[in-house]
């Protein structure tokens, strides 16, 4: 039994850090790419926003929700999403 569990935490640190290596490697890219402007699945889009990178987005939503510093841009892709659903249905209910 232990051998499985240690082979499980091996496979999911494996995973991780790939996950992070191809993050990385995804912001890169991601800055050469030139993003096109408007609208968002017919969501209008402020134009401070537009103008916004990756990072500077992250620390925007860090900074609306008094988060710490990079604690949102630091978060897995999943979990960015999730919390965003969350958020999103926290104000729905409102």
């Amino acid at each position: 039994m232990k051998k499985i569990e240690w082979d499980d935490k091996l496979k999911q640190w494996i995973i991780r850090k790939l996950i992070v290596f191809m993050g990385n490697v995804y912001v890169w890219l991601d800055k050469q790419l030139v993003h096109p402007k408007g609208d968002i699945l017919g969501v209008s889009i402020d134009s401070d926003l537009q103008d916004m990178g990756r990072r500077e987005l992250c620390n925007h939503v860090e900074n609306k929700f008094s988060w710490d510093k990079d604690s949102f841009w630091f978060l897995e892709s999943t979990q960015k999403i999730r919390l965003c659903c969350q958020v999103s249905r926290n104000f729905m209910k409102k």
